[in-house]
């Protein structure tokens, strides 16, 4: 399923989209593919895998403990290709992979999104790549059938968000606060000002889905019920792994019931659509 029927298919249900973060092969590239399916079990919409790092800049500690235990259990971007290779055996929900320009480079532009094509990635987000800057790796997306999911912040301006709609597609990654990923208390004014702010630019163009700090359902509910199309959850999941991996069956299970919770958060679209 792409990403763009994802997003169809829950609008006629009137839901948001729940979007897991994993790290690829945290704690081990063999238990990947299991905490996936948990998180699809439990009601993930879409998978967002990364690609572990050695300097993951947009990411805070939790899950740059997970990029340090993944670069240590051996993962490399080939065996990110291979985990979602592997998932998409038994899943069939859209697949988005997370990295950085240099991961890119190092491999070939063109090279590496004919491997993500080849490997059933549906979209790939850089981190930290400019619009500005992303011609070529715009063209051999499109040329591989693969979504360019680009970020856009609170501070961006109208002119340069509409540079960023053009490029992306799949969906507009709203960075929901200054500064880099983990979990937080409540979510900010700000983000939910930005929101209201960024959406009459979005509909009809690109769905819009919120991360950095979507940690609990009331936070899901509220950027759902603000108007974005779906929510972003990475930190408090890689957090249940760094705690729980020793019991891997209860990892599983801790897994699967908090995306349960989390889903069922993103089932207040009321009078957006």
């Amino acid at each position: 399923m792409s990403i763009a029927n994802a997003f169809r298919e829950l609008r006629k249900r009137n839901e948001g989209a729940l979007i897991a973060y994993v790290t690829g092969g945290d704690p081990s590239p063999k238990h990947t593919p299991r905490i996936v399916k948990a998180l699809v079990e439990g009601g993930a919409d879409i998978i967002e895998i990364g690609i572990p790092f050695s300097d993951p800049i947009a990411d805070g500690p939790v899950i740059q403990a997970s990029d340090v235990r993944a670069l240590n259990a051996g993962t490399t971007p080939n065996t990110v290709f291979e985990i979602v290779r592997e998932v998409k055996k038994t899943v069939n929900i859209p697949i988005v992979i997370l990295t950085y320009y240099n991961i890119i480079f190092r491999r070939g532009v063109g090279r590496f999104l004919e491997s993500a094509s080849r490997s059933n990635v549906d979209g790939v987000i850089v981190a930290d790549l400019p619009v500005e800057e992303a011609e070529e790796y715009k063209n051999h997306a499109e040329k591989n059938g693969v979504d360019t999911i680009f970020l856009a912040a609170p501070s961006t301006p109208l002119n340069r968000l509409e540079k960023i709609l053009k490029m992306a597609s799949g969906f507009l990654y709203l960075v929901s606060v200054f500064g880099v990923t983990g979990m937080r208390e409540h979510v900010a004014q700000l983000t939910m000002q930005t929101i209201r702010k960024i959406r009459p630019y979005t509909i009809n163009r690109v769905p819009l889905a919120v991360g950095f700090g979507i940690s609990k359902p009331e936070h899901v509910g509220s950027v759902i019920s603000c108007g974005a199309d779906g929510a972003i959850v990475g930190s408090a999941f890689v957090r249940l792994i760094e705690e729980k991996y020793g019991d891997f069956n209860g990892l599983l299970e801790e897994l699967t019931a908090y995306a349960k919770i989390m889903k069922l958060a993103t089932k207040l679209r009321s009078q957006f659509d």
